[in-house]
């Protein structure tokens, strides 16, 4: 574990613990970390989307650490896959917001061929994937945090390996199965 790490893990576990201090010191040693996993998210957005990587790590953040948040972290890995899954909520929310003022909208499917094959390059109805996710979650939530790992946070296999304390191989097993399941429901 490297140092920023530890450092990481103790504030996690003194924010924890009650000490509100310790968010405001937690933000620089995991604000480069929910960057890029703001920025895997957005690439799946639509060009246009009003929503940035920053308020999107931002508002991540505070619900995460805010005041009516009860935290309870492991280390610096658990954070970063809460944050993710914050993340996910964030951008259904805006989904939601969005379609709910346009009855509808211009918000196209794409077909998950497409997205299977590369998830940066594509946009994705979020909130069909979502609808997915909480299906598959409660099928499989083993296979629903392997998803939000690979597709929300942008891990790789070995990163998605190392956060589930699996082997790299059983994780691209089970992303095979997991896509394999998504696809059969986003195409209908």
């Amino acid at each position: 574990m490297t140092s920023q790490s530890s450092e990481a893990t103790q504030l996690l576990a003194r924010l924890s613990a009650g000490d509100g201090a310790a968010g405001e010191e937690l933000l620089p040693f995991v604000y480069e970390e929910l960057r890029r996993v703001a920025g895997s998210c957005m690439r799946t957005e639509r060009d246009a989307h009003t929503l940035q990587p920053t308020a999107l790590v931002h508002e991540a953040y505070m619900r995460l650490i805010g005041v009516n948040a009860t935290p309870q972290w492991q280390d610096r890995q658990h954070f970063v896959r809460l944050a993710a899954r914050a993340m996910r909520h964030i951008l259904v929310d805006h989904a939601r917001k969005r379609g709910a003022v346009k009855r509808g909208g211009a918000v196209d499917p794409i077909p998950l061929d497409s997205v299977v094959a590369s998830f940066e390059e594509q946009s994705l109805d979020v909130l069909a994937l979502h609808d997915c996710l909480e299906q598959l979650n409660e099928m499989d939530e083993g296979l629903a945090k392997l998803v939000e790992l690979r597709f929300f946070a942008g891990l790789t296999i070995d990163e998605t390996a190392k956060v589930m304390e699996l082997s790299p191989a059983t994780v691209e097993r089970r992303w095979k199965v997991a896509r394999m399941w998504l696809k059969d429901r986003l195409e209908d």
